[in-house]
């Protein structure tokens, strides 16, 4: 059978950690503070080319927890991966790039974000399962709003 040069082409090249941080600026005096602490946790993503047909995802998690407004610990983390994207319809890209990608990542981000905060003398910290297909269509809705209803197709630059 030959190969066609036309078929879509999607292969994970690697994942990886790509950085990791973990503060606790009022130790050890806020480690006796005996006040539940407040979790506040946030999400991002990213996408950058690295070469024709080779895409770099990355997910984010800041996760700040406090006690009596003061931070208690602070971890970052960002996961990535390297894609290899080719041959995809250009309407069908950013949703790999912003769903397909992302739920691959995500897992090892969780268990990092965990193995963290366990590894500094904390429980650790679970992140809820993410649907990122809902992010993604919420976020072309807004696109979608904010341009007067026209349909907006962006590329993974």
């Amino acid at each position: 059978m030959a190969d066609n040069d036309q078929n879509p082409v999607f292969n994970i090249q690697r994942i990886y950690l790509k950085d990791l941080s973990l503060e606790q600026p009022n130790s050890p005096q806020i480690l006796t503070e005996q006040a539940q602490p407040h979790v506040d946790i946030s999400l991002g993503m990213g996408a950058e080319p690295v070469a024709e047909g080779i895409v770099e995802v990355t997910v984010t998690a800041t996760v700040t927890t406090k006690v009596n407004d003061q931070v208690l610990f602070l971890v970052e983390a960002k996961q990535a991966g390297i894609f290899e994207i080719r041959n995809v319809p250009q309407d069908q890209m950013q949703g790999i790039v912003s769903i397909v990608c992302p739920q691959m990542i995500y897992p090892y981000l969780r268990a990092i974000v965990s193995d963290v905060c366990t590894r500094a003398g904390f429980p650790p910290i679970l992140l809820t399962e993410v649907n990122f297909q809902a992010m993604f269509e919420a976020q072309q809705a807004q696109a979608q709003q904010a341009n007067g209803g026209s349909r907006i197709i962006t590329s993974a630059n």
